[in-house]
């Protein structure tokens, strides 16, 4: 396995760019861009395989891989007071725990923003 396969690598088209971007978080900043996603992948590629190259050359450490990472369906998420409100407040209003309600306020968010959760 080579190091590279540690990291996530992310390609998805822009609607704003008119173009697929590709981009590799937490290893590098920025990305590749083109208007076939395969070629862009491919560059991506090996844009990580240079970045991971120029760590080794300056001695740094490599950042926490983020491929294959499991995730345990918990995290803490601070919200504000007020917001903290609205949101116990409309959960017993729908019958239902804070937690069940923020997961499908959540849910229905993500919808609305498509698959990966970011505004095009």
């Amino acid at each position: 396995m080579k190091a590279s396969d540690h990291y996530l690598k992310i390609v998805e088209w822009s609607k704003e760019d008119q173009c697929y971007i590709g981009s590799c978080p937490t290893l590098m900043l920025g990305g590749v861009h083109g208007d076939d996603e395969a070629e862009v992948y491919r560059e991506l590629c090996q844009v990580v395989e240079e970045w991971i190259e120029i760590y080794h050359k300056d001695g740094e450490p490599l950042p926490p891989a983020t491929a294959g990472k499991e995730y345990s369906g918990k995290f803490v998420l601070r919200v504000g007071k007020e917001l903290h409100q609205v949101l116990a407040v409309n959960a017993l209003r729908c019958g239902e725990s804070l937690n069940s309600y923020c997961v499908d306020v959540l849910q229905q968010g993500k919808s609305r923003h498509g698959k990966t959760g970011r505004r095009s």
